[in-house]
C-alpha cells in the first residue's frame, strides 16, 4: 500500500474531506472483533447477489416465476446495489459512518425478510430491489471504516482482508445456497437462503453497537442530486435491458433504454466534471480518472468482473441443470473452489509485496485459464454420469486465480489515489466491481441462455468461457505492463 494511504489524512467515504486525526492518537482506532464486524457487513451483500442461482429452480416451482422473471430477480438487486453504492458512501461521510453502517444492517435484516416472506415473483423482485438498496447503505461504510481507523500495516491487512471477503463471498453464496435449499428447514426451501440473514444481521447489530467506532468527514461533500439521478439513471438503462430483454423477446423499451444508456452516461459524466471545475462535490470526481494508476486498475477490473460474475452464473446453471445435480451437491462441488480461494487471497498481499500488482494480476489470469480449460476438458470427457470430484482439480485452479484477484485489484486503485481523494478512489473502485459483476451476468449470462437452445448447455458453455479467456488474456497484457511500484 503506498505511503500516501498510510497517511491520517484519507477521507473514508465517497467524499473528499479529511478524519483530521490518526485512529491511534483519538481512540477510535479499529479492533479485530470491530474488524469482523464490518467484514460481515461486507461479506452479505456479496453473499446475497449470487446466492439464489442454486435457488432458482426451486423458485421458479413454488412461485411459478417465468425466466424473464428469474432474471429480473438478479437485475433488481444488481441496478440498485450499483447505482446507490456512491450516494451510500456520500451519506456516511455526512452523518458518519458508523450509524449509516448500522442503519444499512437493519434495513439488510428487513429486506432478507421481505424476500424470504414473499407470496409472489414480484414482491420478490420488488424486496430484492430494496435490499440492493440496504446494501449500498452498508457496504460503503466498511472500507471507509477501514480508512479512517486504521493506518501503516494495520490498513494494508485490513484491505487485503476486505478483498479476500469479497471474493470468498461470492463462492460462499453458492455452497451456502445448495445447503439451505436442500435441508429445508422447517419445509422453507428456498425461503431459507434469504430467511438465515437475519439472525445474521442481529449478530451483525449487537457487535456493531459495540465494536464499530464511528467517523465521518470534517468537511462533508454536499449533495449531488443531478449526479446521483444520472447515474442511477445510466446503469439502470444498460443493466436492466441487457439482463431482462433477452428473456421478454427484446420488446420496444429494452431497445430504448439501450439507446438511452450512452447519453446519460455522458450526461452524467459532463455534469459531474462542470460541478467540479466549478469548485463543487461532484459524486465520482471526473479528474480521478486522469490518475494512470486508477484507468489502469479500472480496465483491469473490467475481465476480472465481468469473467468471474458470469462464470458462477453459468456454472450454477451447469451443475443443476446439465449434470442434473441436486443443491446440495451443486454447492459442495464448489468447495475446493472456495477453500483455494481463501488460500490465495490470504497470500495475495505478500505476492504483491514481492512481485508486484502487475504480475499477480497476470499470474492470476494464467491460473484461472488453466482452471477454466480444466473444467472444461473434463466436461467434455464425461458429461452423463459425471462425479463432482472429478470437477475439483479445474475448481481448485479457479480458485486460486480468483482469489489473487479482488484484493490486488483494490490495492492497485487505492495505492493510485491521492490520501485527500481517497474516499472517492473508494467509490469508484466499488461501484466499477459492482456494476462490472451485474454487467457479466447480463451480458455473457445472457449469451450462456441464448445458445443452449441452439446448441446445447456444454457446447454454449464452452464458446461462453473462450470469450472469458480472451478477457484473461488481456489482463495478463495489462498486468505485465503496469509499473512495478504500483499497489506497494
Amino acid at each position: 500500500m503506498s505511503q500516501d494511504l498510510a497517511t491520517n489524512t484519507g477521507t473514508t467515504g465517497d467524499g473528499s474531506g479529511t478524519t483530521g486525526a490518526s485512529a491511534s492518537t483519538t481512540g477510535t482506532a479499529l479492533r479485530p472483533l470491530g474488524l469482523f464486524t464490518v467484514l460481515l457487513g461486507a461479506a452479505l451483500p456479496m453473499i446475497d447477489f449470487f446466492v439464489v442461482n442454486v435457488a432458482f429452480p426451486s423458485i421458479e416451482r413454488d412461485l411459478g416465476a417465468s425466466p424473464a422473471a428469474l432474471e429480473m430477480v438478479v437485475a433488481s438487486y444488481a441496478v440498485a446495489y450499483a447505482a446507490l453504492l456512491v450516494l451510500g458512501g456520500r451519506l456516511g461521510d455526512t452523518f458518519g459512518r458508523r450509524r449509516m453502517f448500522l442503519w444499512g444492517v437493519v434495513a439488510f435484516g428487513v429486506t432478507s425478510l421481505a424476500c424470504g416472506l414473499a407470496p409472489g415473483a414480484w414482491w420478490l423482485i420488488g424486496a430484492r430491489m430494496a435490499q440492493g438498496a440496504a446494501s449500498a447503505m452498508m457496504f460503503p461504510q466498511v472500507l471507509a471504516t477501514i480508512h479512517a481507523t486504521t493506518e501503516g500495516r494495520a490498513r494494508t491487512r485490513a484491505i487485503g482482508l476486505f478483498g479476500s471477503v469479497g471474493g470468498i463471498s461470492i463462492v460462499t453464496g453458492q455452497v451456502l445456497g445448495g445447503v439451505l435449499v436442500a435441508a429445508d428447514v422447517g419445509g422453507s426451501g428456498w425461503r431459507a437462503i434469504f430467511l438465515i440473514n437475519v439472525p445474521v444481521v442481529l449478530l451483525a447489530l449487537l457487535l456493531g453497537l459495540r465494536t464499530v467506532p464511528d467517523s465521518r468527514s470534517e468537511s462533508p461533500a454536499r449533495g449531488d442530486l443531478a449526479g446521483t439521478v444520472l447515474l442511477a439513471s445510466a446503469l439502470a438503462a444498460l443493466l436492466l435491458p441487457l439482463t431482462e430483454g433477452r428473456a421478454a423477446g427484446w420488446p420496444l423499451w429494452s431497445v430504448v433504454l439501450l439507446v438511452a444508456a450512452p447519453f446519460l452516461g455522458y450526461g452524467f459524466f459532463a455534469v459531474e466534471r462542470r460541478v467540479e471545475r466549478a469548485g463543487g462535490d461532484p459524486l465520482l470526481p471526473p479528474s480521478l480518472l486522469r490518475e494512470p494508476g486508477v484507468r489502469r486498475g479500472l480496465l483491469a477490473g473490467a475481465p476480472i468482473f465481468l469473467g468471474f460474475s458470469s462464470w458462477m452464473f453459468e456454472i450454477a446453471l451447469t451443475l443443476q441443470q446439465g449434470l442434473h445435480y441436486g443443491p446440495l451437491a451443486a454447492g459442495l462441488t464448489l468447495v475446493p473452489m472456495g477453500v483455494a480461494q481463501f488460500a490465495a487471497s490470504v497470500l495475495a498481499p505478500r505476492l504483491t509485496d514481492r512481485l508486484g500488482a502487475g504480475r499477480v494480476l497476470a499470474l492470476s489470469a494464467v491460473a484461472q485459464t488453466a482452471g477454466l480449460a480444466t473444467v472444461m476438458a473434463t466436461l467434455w470427457q464425461g458429461w452423463t454420469g459425471l462425479a463432482p470430484l472429478a470437477l475439483a482439480p479445474g475448481l481448485l485452479l479457479c480458485g486460486v486465480g480468483s482469489g489473487l484477484q479482488l484484493p490486488t485489484y483494490f490495492r492497485v486503485i487505492l495505492s493510485a489515489v491521492p490520501a485527500a481523494r481517497a474516499g472517492a478512489g473508494s467509490g469508484l473502485a466499488a461501484t466499477a466491481q459492482q456494476s462490472g459483476l451485474a454487467l457479466g451476468v447480463a451480458t455473457l449470462g445472457s449469451l450462456f441462455l441464448a445458445l443452449i437452445p441452439h446448441l446445447g448447455m456444454r457446447e454454449a458453455l464452452t464458446i461462453v468461457l473462450l470469450v472469458q479467456v480472451v478477457g484473461l488474456a488481456t489482463l495478463v497484457v495489462q498486468g505485465m505492463r503496469l509499473p512495478r511500484a504500483l499497489g506497494h
